[in-house]
C-alpha cells in the first residue's frame, strides 16, 4: 500500500506533463487520473487503521492516509471528473487539462500530509495551478483576479512558514503534533496561513470575488474541492489537543454566521454560492472528527450549483425572478440546494445530522440557527420561477448526473440519521428558513458593503486575524 500511495501522489503530475506530449488524449488522460484517485479513496475506506509513511524520520516528515483523507480524496476525484466531463466539448486546450490535473494532484497531497513542510509545498503548488486556471481566459479581469489570489495566498503562506519554523525550533520536528507545547505565536502564524488559504471567517474575504469571477468550471473546482486543501490540516490539528479543538470549533461557528449573513443579502448568484462556501466550511470545522463526510456532500452539491448557475440567463438574483429558467435547470438547482440545506433522501441530510450529533453542548444552539440560515440562502434558488425548456449543453447533464448520483449513494454512509426526530428537525429548520425568506428576506433590499474585500483591506484583515489568533492561542 505504501508503494501504491507514492505512485498515486506522483501520477497526476506525470500525466499533467504527458498531456503536453499527447494533446489529443488530454481529456482521456485527465479523466483516467480521477478514476485512479476514486479507486484509491475506496481502498482507504477499507483500511481498518491509518496508513503511515515516514519520509524523513529525523524531521517528522510523514504521510498519513486514513478514512478522513478518503472523504476528501473522493470529493476531489468526483468533482474533477465532473468538471472534465462538463468541459469535454468546450474546446479547452491541453494546457487547461494539464493544469487541472496538476491541481488535482497537488490538492490530493495536503489530504495525506502530516507535517508542516510537505503541507507547505503542496499548498504552494496548488496555489500556482489554481492561479493559472483562474487566469486561463487571459483577459485583464481574469489576470487581475488571478494575481490578487496568488499574492494573498503567498503572503499568508509566508506567515505559515515562520510558524512552521517555530514549531521545529521547539520540537526538532515539523510534525503536526509539534503544535502541542509550541509557542502561541507558532499556532497563530500557522493558523493564519491555513485560514486565509481555506477561506475561513474574515480571512476568507478574498474568496467571493475570486470564485465568482473565475470561469464556471474553475469556480466549481475552487469551491468544490481546492478550498478544502487547507481545511483537512485544520481538522487534523484540532484532533491533536482539546485546546486547539476548541479554537477550531469557535472559528467554525464564526465562519458559518459570517458567510450566511453575507450570502442572504447578496444579489449576484455566483457570489451567493461563494459566500455560502465560507459558511459551509464552518460546518466542517464545527465537528472536526466527522468533518470529512460533510466536506464530501458539500463539495458535490456546491459543484452542481456552480456548474448549473453558469447556464442561467442572468447572474442577478432579482433579474432571475423576472427571467424564468428552464424547468430542468431548476430541478437540478433544487436538488443541490436541498442537499446543502439538509433535506432527507440526499447525503446532505446525513452529513448535517452527523455534524449536529457530534457538537459540544455550547455549539448546539448557534449551529441549529446556522442550519436555518442555510435554508434561507438556498430558498433564494428554490423559489425562482420556471419557463419553457431551452437548449443546454450536454456536458452539463453528464456532469450533474455524476454528482447527483454521488449525493444519493453517499446516503449509505450514515443511515442512522434517518430517525423520526432527525427528520422532523431537518424539515422544521428548512421550513422555518423558507418562511423567513418568503415573509421577510424576499421583501428587503439591503446591499452589504464590499469595502472589506478590496485588495488593500485584505492585508489589513490578515493582521487583525493574526492578533485575534495570538490572543486565542494565549488564552
Amino acid at each position: 500500500m505504501n508503494i501504491l500511495t507514492i505512485a498515486w501522489l506522483i501520477l497526476p503530475s506525470f500525466i499533467g506533463f504527458v498531456i503536453y506530449l499527447l494533446p489529443k488524449l488530454d481529456k482521456y488522460l485527465a479523466l483516467g487520473v480521477t478514476f485512479v484517485s476514486a479507486g484509491y479513496a475506496l481502498l482507504l475506506f477499507r483500511e481498518s487503521s491509518p496508513l503511515t509513511l515516514k519520509l524523513l524520520d529525523n524531521f517528522g516528515i510523514e504521510l498519513v492516509a486514513d478514512n478522513l483523507s478518503a472523504y476528501f480524496i473522493l470529493t476531489n476525484a468526483l468533482v474533477t471528473a465532473a468538471v472534465i466531463v462538463y468541459c469535454w466539448h468546450s474546446g479547452k486546450t491541453a494546457f487547461f487539462y494539464s493544469m487541472m490535473i496538476i491541481l488535482h494532484g497537488s490538492t490530493n497531497a495536503p489530504f495525506v500530509c502530516a507535517d508542516f513542510v510537505s503541507l507547505y509545498v503542496a499548498l504552494e503548488v496548488s496555489g500556482i495551478a489554481a492561479f493559472l486556471l483562474i487566469a486561463y481566459p487571459r483577459t485583464d479581469r481574469s489576470l487581475w483576479v488571478g494575481l490578487r489570489y496568488l499574492f494573498i495566498s503567498n503572503t499568508a503562506m509566508l506567515f505559515y512558514l515562520v510558524g512552521a519554523v517555530l514549531v521545529y525550533q521547539t520540537h526538532n520536528s515539523f510534525g503536526f503534533e509539534g503544535l502541542n507545547g509550541a509557542p502561541p505565536e507558532a499556532l497563530a502564524l500557522i493558523f493564519l496561513g491555513l485560514l486565509v488559504k481555506g477561506g475561513i471567517f474574515v480571512s476568507g474575504l478574498w474568496l467571493p470575488l475570486t470564485h465568482s469571477e473565475s470561469e464556471t468550471p474553475v469556480s466549481a473546482l475552487l469551491s468544490g474541492i481546492v478550498i478544502k486543501a487547507s481545511i483537512l490540516p485544520l481538522l487534523r490539528c484540532a484532533l491533536i489537543s482539546d485546546d486547539i479543538n476548541h479554537i477550531v470549533k469557535i472559528l467554525g461557528i464564526a465562519t458559518t454566521f459570517m458567510g450566511t449573513g453575507y450570502a442572504i443579502f447578496e444579489k449576484d448568484t455566483k457570489r451567493i454560492l461563494a459566500l455560502s462556501t465560507i459558511s459551509q466550511l464552518g460546518f466542517v470545522l464545527a465537528a472536526p472528527a466527522v468533518g470529512g463526510f460533510y466536506a464530501l456532500t458539500h463539495g458535490l452539491a456546491k459543484s452542481i450549483m456552480f456548474l448549473t448557475v453558469g447556464s442561467l440567463p442572468s447572474r442577478n438574483i432579482k433579474e432571475l425572478q423576472s427571467k424564468p429558467m428552464d424547468p430542468k435547470i431548476w430541478i437540478v438547482l433544487v436538488i443541490a440546494s436541498l442537499s446543502i440545506s439538509g433535506f432527507p433522501l440526499l447525503a446532505g441530510f446525513g452529513a448535517k445530522a452527523l455534524t449536529l450529533k457530534n457538537l459540544a453542548p455550547w455549539q448546539v444552539i448557534p449551529m441549529n440557527i446556522a442550519a436555518v440560515g442555510t435554508a434561507i440562502v438556498y430558498a433564494r434558488f428554490i423559489f425562482l420561477p420556471r419557463k419553457e425548456p431551452q437548449e443546454i449543453k450536454i456536458g452539463l447533464w453528464q456532469a450533474v448526473i455524476l454528482l447527483i448520483s454521488g449525493l444519493i449513494i453517499a446516503n449509505a454512509v450514515y443511515l442512522d440519521a434517518y430517525t423520526i426526530e432527525n427528520t422532523i428537525k431537518a424539515l422544521g429548520a428548512i421550513g422555518i428558513g423558507w418562511l423567513i425568506y418568503v415573509l421577510v428576506i424576499k421583501r428587503l433590499a439591503i446591499a452589504l458593503p464590499r469595502v472589506a474585500e478590496q485588495f488593500d483591506h485584505l492585508i489589513g484583515v490578515m493582521t487583525l486575524s493574526l492578533i485575534v489568533l495570538f490572543w486565542m492561542a494565549l488564552a
